[in-house]
């Protein structure tokens, strides 16, 4: 505009959206002369090799003519979804489902698109309809019962997770983190001793990995295993420096194992990291009392107990604190 040629301003944009609904209209003159099969070769042929936008119009255009068609619905989800549209994802998918509710694959793939929207119960319900659906198969799907697993243990059901962990494992011993979230599950149930054993076996098979050496860390923690807790905690320290829970867990553990002095850096150091959380402030306040700090002890109670006001009802669910 400065240059005083604010007709030119346009042109770049509308040029190209003129070519592009050119051949727009172009490939939907196509692929109108295209019968059902050779529609649906296509349309997974453009999602096996990643032509999404292909994908997309493709299937928009086959949905049009053969609205009835289930697996045209499961293929324009399936695109939709990995062009990161799951709100359209989702809908094509339902429909697919109620066309053709037999078809294991689209239980399956809109499991997939609710657990991407945190949906655990939805997906663990679309989960349980494949599994059921595959009963009769010679080789049934491992990730399915893994995926079944951790919607399980998202929505607070970690005993039938442990089984579909099991069930996960004996399929494939090999699935990536298998081992781990059968140890998650095992904690989360307060059976330390089987997580711990399960997170050992994740490292032996996997390497090492910040979150599965913290949480072998505080299981130890969790079983009264002070000494043996710190050398993974500490690691983890390293692997996972700007993560507070690790150094709030390390803190802890320093505290239980009589450690007050590096307990006090640590929880400082977690308290600086997640300013908004109260828990380092409690614990701190309790390291200082040991080391005979009685102010400063006051002092980081109150600091806990404003913290805590200011938190939502549920905050202190998500951590599985004791304070």
């Amino acid at each position: 505009m400065s240059h005083g040629r604010p007709g030119l301003a346009p042109v770049p944009i509308t040029i190209p959206a003129v070519l592009f609904c050119l051949l727009c209209l172009a490939a939907t003159a196509q692929t109108q002369n295209l019968t059902r099969a050779q529609t649906r070769q296509q349309l997974l042929q453009d999602l096996e090799s990643s032509q999404l936008r292909d994908a997309v119009l493709l299937g928009q255009q086959a949905v049009s003519r053969w609205p009835l068609d289930a697996q045209f619905r499961h293929y324009l989800g399936v695109a939709y979804f990995k062009t990161g549209d799951t709100k359209q994802a989702q809908e094509q998918l339902t429909r697919a489902r109620e066309l053709d509710p037999a078809d294991s694959a689209t239980h399956f793939d809109l499991a997939l698109v609710l657990l991407s929207h945190q949906d655990d119960a939805g997906a663990a319900t679309e989960l349980e309809a494949a599994i059921k659906l595959n009963s009769s198969k010679v080789n049934p799907n491992a990730l399915t019962h893994e995926l079944l697993g951790r919607a399980y243990l998202n929505s607070n059901r970690s005993l039938p997770a442990v089984d579909e962990f099991k069930i996960a494992l004996k399929l494939d011993p090999a699935i990536k983190h298998g081992h781990y979230n059968l140890g998650f599950a095992y904690f989360s149930l307060g059976r330390n001793d089987e997580a711990i054993s399960e997170y050992k076996e994740e490292l032996r098979r996997s390497g090492e990995s910040p979150a599965v050496v913290y949480e072998l860390g505080r299981s130890l923690v969790a079983s009264g295993k002070y000494e043996t807790a710190l050398t993974y905690l500490q690691r983890a320290t390293q692997l996972d420096a700007p993560n507070p829970d690790v150094w709030y867990t390390l803190g802890k553990a320093q505290a239980l194992a009589g450690q007050a002095a590096q307990a006090e850096s640590s929880l400082r150091k977690a308290a600086e990291l997640s300013p908004k959380d109260p828990s380092p402030h409690y614990q701190l306040a309790r390291v200082l009392e040991k080391l005979g700090r009685g102010e400063e002890a006051r002092s980081e109670l109150e600091r806990f107990a404003e913290l805590k006001k200011a938190q939502p009802a549920s905050a202190g669910m998500a951590t599985g604190r004791d304070r």
